[in-house]
Order: structure tokens, then C-alpha cells, then sequence
């Protein structure tokens, strides 16, 4: 894609869509609810993944895995991590 402006468009909508997911993640962790956990995190990890945002993938990746097993002080560790993340990625498109 050239046009730049539309890439800025794109990943903003992904930061700003991956920010709400990871509020509710936050919620699912609070509530050791792994079903949902997991499916959130599965939701966001490929939209990242489709863009190129692979650090906020493999944090995703971790959420869902950690879910999968129940360790949900992990899930806690990688949603602050993927905050992280976010805020960098939101630096990057400002910078773009």
C-alpha cells in the first residue's frame, strides 16, 4: 500500500479496537473467566498478526495460552505487557 494516509487510518483503528479488547480482557483476567479470555484474546491476536504487530500478537498469543491452562497471573503479566505495546505502536502511527 502507498498511500499513507490510509495506513495511518488502518492502524490507528487496530490500536484503538485492540485497546478496548484488552480492557475487556482485563475484565475476563479479574474474573478467571478463561472462555472468554481466551476468545478475546484469539479475537486480537489475528487482527494484530494481519497488520504486522507481532510483539502485540505473541503478548495475545500468551494471554490465550495462559487462559487455556488457567494461569491468570500470567494472562495479568502479558495484558501489561500488551499495554506496552499499545502505547509504542500509538507512538509509531504518530510518528508515521
Amino acid at each position: 500500500m502507498d498511500d499513507e494516509e490510509l495506513i495511518r487510518e488502518i492502524l490507528a483503528a487496530l490500536i484503538e479496537d485492540t485497546s478496548r479488547q484488552a480492557h475487556l480482557l482485563a475484565e475476563a483476567i479479574r474474573e478467571e473467566d478463561a472462555t472468554k479470555c481466551g476468545r478475546l484474546a484469539h479475537y486480537s491476536k489475528g487482527a494484530c498478526a494481519s497488520l504486522g504487530a507481532l510483539a502485540a500478537a505473541s503478548r495475545l498469543q500468551n494471554i490465550e495460552t495462559g487462559a487455556a491452562i488457567g494461569d491468570f497471573a500470567e494472562c495479568g503479566a502479558s495484558l501489561e505487557a500488551l499495554h506496552h505495546e499499545i502505547a509504542r505502536l500509538r507512538t509509531e502511527v504518530e510518528v508515521l
